[in-house]
This record gives structure tokens, sequence and C-alpha cells, in this order.
């Protein structure tokens, strides 16, 4: 039992692209020390200012394929033309060590964990509404219209699925969505608790 609750826990953050997981998880990093953030692998390129190993591990295709053979991803999708998923290693280490790992990951890879996971806590972000999603993903000005077009499909979707998951956060105030999931976080663990 003792070694049971020293055993950390596993939070998956999904929604669809351009909801604001990734600031989410980010400002949960700055204020809680003891969250480790999962580093993805995937196969598209970096965008400006990300770095290889901090944002991404950014693979080749035959690399990504060879870790799938291999059994070295937790989960992994295709998405958009290109491979994203979560090296396993690293996320068991650290629930072995007490710690709260956070994966920021896509809808289909969050069904997956549920399959290596069952125990993991799913938070699904949802945004205010499909117009300010699209609104959200011109204005990051990454993408061209046709991988608009595609993600405002795919979100479609994605949003179908949120009451597969055990919580569901609306967007709306970045403040109040980060308030929201440390307040789930808080309440399965009392991890954020002085």
């Amino acid at each position: 039992m003792n070694q049971q609750e020293k055993r950390g826990k596993l939070i998956v953050i999904t929604g669809p692209s351009g909801v604001g997981k990734g600031t989410i998880v980010k400002q949960l990093l700055a204020k809680h020390s003891q969250i480790f953030i999962s580093t993805s692998a995937t196969t598209r390129k970096p965008r400006e200012g990300e770095i290889h190993g901090q944002d991404y591990f950014f693979l080749s295709q035959d690399e990504f394929k060879q870790m799938i053979d291999n059994s070295q991803l937790l989960e992994w999708a295709e998405y958009n033309g290109n491979y994203y998923g979560t090296p396993k290693q690293p996320v068991i280490e650290q629930i072995e060590q007490g710690k709260i790992v956070i994966l920021e990951i896509e809808v289909l890879g969050a069904r997956q964990v549920k399959e290596t996971f069952p125990d993991a806590l799913r938070i699904f972000i949802l945004p205010p509404s499909e117009a300010e999603l699209e609104r959200r993903l011109r204005g990051r000005g990454t993408d061209s219209e046709s991988a608009i077009i595609k993600r405002l499909e795919k979100a479609k979707f994605e949003l179908s699925t949120c009451n597969e998951f055990d919580y569901q956060v609306i967007n709306d105030q970045l403040e109040n969505a980060i308030a929201s999931v440390e307040k789930i976080i808080t309440g399965v663990r009392g991890f954020f608790n002085s």
C-alpha cells in the first residue's frame, strides 16, 4: 500500500488542435515543479523556435517506425500526414518516482493510453465554440489553408468524443481553464496542496 501511494499519476490532456492544450500545460509546468511533461516524438518539421528534445523529439519516418516496431511508444497516431507518439520509458520512470506525468496528446493517442494505463486521468479541453477554434487556428499563422480545413474537419470528430473522457474543461479564459485543470488534479491526489 505504501509503495502504491508513492507512485505518481498519469494525466492525459487532450482536445482538438488549436484548443490551447500546450498553453495550459506550459502554465501548469511553470507553477508546479512536481509535474513531469512527457516530450512527444513526431515526424513533422519543427515550427520556429521549437527545440529538439524539449518541445518534441523530431524524428524521421524511419526512426519513428523503428520505435513502433520495438514497442517503445505508449501511444502513437498519424495526424495530417505526420506521426506523433509518446516514448514509453520516461513516462514509466517518472510515475514510479511519484511524479505527476502529463501527456499533451491528440484524441486518438488519448484513447490508446486508456488501454495501456486504465487508471490514467483523462481531461478533454474544449473551445468555447467551433468558430473560436477556427479563429485560433487561423491566428497561429503556421498552417496553410488546406491544413486549417483538415484540422477543422478533424476537430468536429474529436469534439464528438469529449464525453469518453473523465473531465471536460472549456478553455474560454486561460486562467479559468488552468484553475479547473489544477482543481481536477488536486482532487485526485492532493498533489498541489501545500
